[in-house]
């Protein structure tokens, strides 16, 4: 059984019981149960039966035989849009709304109800505009919740940074964390229309709402790199140990070509090599071993994994290990460790993925928005068995 179905099965009680005072009266209790609709009953034992259509059914048929049955209204109308019958639970609500006899508190929650039938619809518009109108009701801080969800599915990131602001306002807490990738996707999209000044200023926005932000300097960064100014975005990407260690793999290939630009290549790889001794991670193992590959050639690279994998060992680790040890094996035993290696690979697919922390998608790619919840910044950017995932 789901929603408000409790709502239903208690419902009988708003008939059956009167206000205790001295003693409950007993023979104005079976009066008053008397009273309700034999669908009613019906209802409650399909419901009993888990056979949901039918008690559906034997509802809607208590509704149509006493249309003061308000909370049966709001509850029905949950069920249908739960259960995607949108159209129904419009419907439902809307006969609500129009009568003339309703309560201001009841007409706000059919309000309420009704905006959220549209969302569900698709209906943005319409919903907008309801959930707007009850900001000076008491449902003012669930409905910006919704228009913040709205405003993300249309990407107006304007309105979606405005009602971050007014909830922070209204709660007494900051939404900075949203504001600032709000204020990335603007960003993102200025850049992509060449207009560097207008990103710019989005992205100290999105430091100003939260100097957590990491994505706001990677795109920093990224934005000096593209100008040549590699200095500048050396220092930028720099940052990030101080703001979260954790994402300097994301940004340690595009370090190290900007160390590489300004002939600096070995003051970049010692920069990584420190990183990796402080905060160890596979993904920077990688791009180190590729450089200590290039510059000192096989052996070199493959004591980096060994060591490296001595201190964290991971089957991530070893198929990187098993990687560097083909490099250098003799052509009589490279078939062998290229079954191992291979066997090692198969093992790790699934290891070497992205999780969403909020709703479990796996990825092989890096997400700030999970594409299957919407989370933002749900992703770590740990593979799954640096995570402790070994799924």
């Amino acid at each position: 059984m789901e929603f408000e179905l409790w709502m239903l099965l208690v419902f009988p009680l708003f008939f059956g019981m009167g206000w205790l005072t001295a003693r409950i009266d007993i023979k104005q209790m079976l009066f008053e149960s008397s009273a309700l609709p034999r669908s009613y009953f019906q209802g409650l034992n399909f419901l009993l039966n888990e056979q949901q259509d039918k008690a559906i059914e034997a509802f809607i048929e208590v509704v149509k035989v006493d249309p003061q049955t308000i909370e049966l209204h709001f509850a029905l109308g949950s069920l249908f849009r739960r259960r995607g019958e949108v159209d129904r639970a419009i419907r439902m609500h809307l006969n609500l709304i129009e009568r003339v006899d309703l309560e201001e508190d009841k007409k706000q929650q059919a309000l309420f109800e009704l905006a959220q039938d549209y969302l569900n619809a698709g209906i943005l518009n319409r919903a907008e505009e309801l959930f707007l109108k009850l900001q000076a009701t008491s449902y003012a801080k669930a409905a910006l919740n919704f228009l913040l969800e709205l405003y993300q599915k249309e990407k107006d990131w304007f309105k979606a940074i405005d009602v971050t602001q007014r909830l922070t306002v209204l709660c007494g807490q900051p939404h900075g964390k949203e504001a600032a990738f709000f204020y990335c996707e603007l960003a993102a999209a200025e850049l992509a229309q060449q207009q560097i000044d207008a990103a710019r200023i989005h992205l100290e926005q999105a430091l100003e709402a939260n100097p957590q932000s990491v994505r706001a300097t990677m795109m920093l960064g990224d934005m000096e790199n593209s100008a040549q100014h590699f200095s500048n975005a050396i220092e930028i990407w720099q940052r990030i140990e101080q703001q979260n260690q954790q994402y300097l793999p994301l940004v340690a290939e595009r370090l190290l070509q900007a160390y590489r630009q300004t002939g600096r290549v070995d003051a970049g790889i010692d920069k990584l090599q420190t990183y990796l001794n402080k905060h160890p991670s596979l993904d920077l193992m990688n791009v180190l071993f590729d450089a200590i590959l290039q510059r000192d050639g096989a052996e070199a690279a493959y004591r980096l994994v060994r060591d490296e994998l001595q201190r964290n060992p991971i089957l991530l680790g070893l198929d990187k290990l098993l990687e560097a040890r083909l490099l250098g094996v003799s052509s009589e035993h490279r078939a062998d460790v290229e079954m191992v290696k291979n066997l090692v690979h198969q093992r790790t697919r699934t290891l070497a993925m992205y999780r969403c922390a909020n709703c479990g998608f796996k990825a092989r790619q890096f997400y700030w928005h999970c594409p299957a919840c919407h989370g933002w910044e749900t992703y770590s950017p740990r593979r799954n068995e640096e995570n402790g995932l070994n799924i």
